[in-house]
């Protein structure tokens, strides 16, 4: 009887695992099946956002936006009590708002946006003359999906004031960014922090990279779609045109009120990657990247956009200036504003370019860890001085055209976001240059060079004890000299990041591989952080932007 229990046991424990075995495959096949499921609804998802941004950074929108507005003119009262409040009608920043009204006496016109939870947004509202009986603008400052309540203060030039108020839910965003930041450090009560807009560029997105701008409270106040790639800064001409990179081949030119008034593409010769300027033409040149090289160089190139044409033509190949240094690399390194690209030699991978008044410009070099001073850059450039370890160039002709440096400082690892800086106060030929020093030292094109001859250095991608610096010299070129005049340590960022000084005198920072960004005082104690999720990588860069003349008064 017990054997026979036993057996029959053991038969109904085979069944049931049998059971549990099929239950658990099922499961499975479920889960797998929710999976590819999930992600054939993700990549619909960004598949439809792409071509609804490729939409909009056309002419044919940018146009239609204008007729469907202007009809909206002609049929609204659009007076003071019966505002005509348009919803991003150009497709540029997703919770703005267009407005336009008239009045019977000239005012100028300030704003407030309410959200409850979220600190308040005032801003006064750009007008070629300050006080105006017509009035058009965008509105920044709405938080998604929520309801906002907008007061318009109207003011005389005899400073009597009237506010009109209406309510808008503020529109979803496109993306998954965070409404409001987190602060692991918060302003003390007084504290300047300004009243700058944060421009968040390269906002690490797994899906669809937009620029967006955060308040000094760290709240989401614009929300900016870009084609591919990410913007590297803005750029604001005589014309009134804000200028950005929309792609890796697209630069853009927007008017005050949202509208796509130029978009240039760069055609089938180059890429632009990393950052760009305005000469004094008001023309754009650009970091760039020869596409179908046989040697497969890349990111050493200059390029100059003509803004009134589109032309795109050739300013400086990096290969030619420094071709026996060029030669004397690993062909290696990657270019991630080209990922199809095989076999990418990225020998000098400059990151930042500054144009001086005097027709000269500075250039950032990661992969050498040198700054490059090039004069007459647009009509005949040749090499003019060197800062920077002077080892890593050993060999080569241009070892001989460093700057001596002056006083006991670690030189530069990788260094980004190189700022020139003219002062009245010094002589010329003097001037200041700051930077975001990653302090550290690698490089793919160099693999036997030993980085430690750099006082300080790391050369551990991840590290709990490195830092990073902010770092400021004073350069001397009649005495062919450079001296630090300023630095101190910030969070450790290997690869991109920024720095800034502010108006206020403070200096933003954003370490971008930490996800951080903040303001500092001028003696390196800081005031204000706030950190970003990240999806895998980093924030390319944080600048601060005023937009006054442009969106402000």
């Amino acid at each position: 009887m017990k054997l026979l229990s036993l057996l029959s046991a053991h038969s109904h424990a085979k069944r049931w695992l049998a059971a549990a075995l099929a239950l658990i495959v099922a499961a499975g096949v479920c889960l797998a099946s929710y999976g590819n499921v999930d992600a054939a609804i993700r990549q619909n998802r960004i598949e439809r956002l792409n071509a609804r941004i490729e939409n909009i950074y056309t002419s044919e929108y940018q146009n239609a936006a204008d007729e469907k507005l202007a009809q909206e003119k002609s049929t609204s009262a659009a007076t003071e009590d019966d505002m005509l409040i348009v919803e991003n009608p150009y497709g540029t920043n997703t919770t703005s708002l267009y407005v336009y009204f008239t009045t019977d006496d000239a005012v100028s016109v300030s704003y407030t946006v309410h959200a409850d939870g979220y600190a308040d947004f005032t801003r006064t509202a750009y007008q070629r003359s300050k006080y105006a009986k017509t009035h058009e603008f965008q509105l920044l400052g709405l938080i998604p999906d929520v309801k906002n309540t907008i007061t318009f203060t109207l003011t005389n030039s005899d400073g009597d004031s009237r506010t009109k108020t209406v309510e808008r839910k503020g529109a979803s965003l496109l993306g998954n960014e965070e409404t409001q930041l987190e602060q692991t450090v918060s302003a003390k009560s007084g504290q300047n922090l300004g009243d700058g807009l944060y421009a968040i560029l390269g906002n690490d997105s797994d899906e669809q990279d937009f620029m967006f701008y955060y308040d000094t409270n760290g709240v989401l106040r614009g929300e900016i779609p870009v084609l591919y790639y990410r913007s590297h800064r803005l750029l604001f001409d005589k014309n009134g045109l804000m200028w950005f990179s929309a792609s890796t081949k697209h630069m853009v030119g927007m008017n005050r009120l949202g509208k796509l008034e130029k978009i240039y593409d760069l055609g089938s010769r180059y890429i632009l990657h990393h950052d760009y300027a305005l000469d004094s033409n008001g023309d754009i040149v650009m970091l760039a990247t020869e596409l179908n090289r046989d040697d497969h160089a890349v990111q050493d190139q200059v390029a100059k956009l003509d803004t009134s044409t589109g032309k795109v033509t050739k300013v400086l190949d990096f290969g030619e200036m420094f071709a026996d240094y060029k030669a004397s690399t690993t062909h290696a390194g990657t270019d991630e504003s080209d990922m199809s690209a095989k076999g990418r030699w990225d020998w000098l991978h400059v990151n930042t370019i500054q144009l001086l008044d005097d027709g000269s410009a500075l250039f950032s070099a990661r992969e050498t860890s040198t700054i490059i001073k090039v004069n007459d850059l647009e009509s005949n450039p040749t090499l003019d001085y060197m800062i920077g370890e002077r080892s890593v160039w050993k060999g080569t002709k241009e070892a001989s055209s460093f700057l001596t440096k002056v006083g006991d400082f670690s030189d530069t690892g990788g260094q980004h976001s190189i700022t020139y800086v003219a002062d009245d106060s010094l002589p010329d030929g003097q001037y200041y240059l700051y930077m975001f020093d990653n302090n550290y030292g690698t490089s793919l094109t160099r693999p036997d060079f030993d980085w430690s001859v750099i006082d300080g250095i790391s050369t551990k991608f991840s590290s709990d004890t490195a830092n990073s610096q902010y770092r400021k010299y004073l350069v001397d070129e009649n005495a062919g000299t450079y001296t630090e005049v300023s630095s101190f340590d910030v969070p450790y960022s290997p690869y991109v990041s920024s720095a800034q000084e502010l108006y206020n005198g403070n200096i933003l920072i954003d370490s971008g591989m930490k996800g951080l960004f903040g303001q500092y005082s001028s003696d390196g104690t800081l005031l204000a952080q706030y950190k970003m999720t990240l999806s895998s990588s980093y924030i390319y860069r944080v600048y601060s932007y005023d937009f006054s003349g442009f969106y402000f008064a």
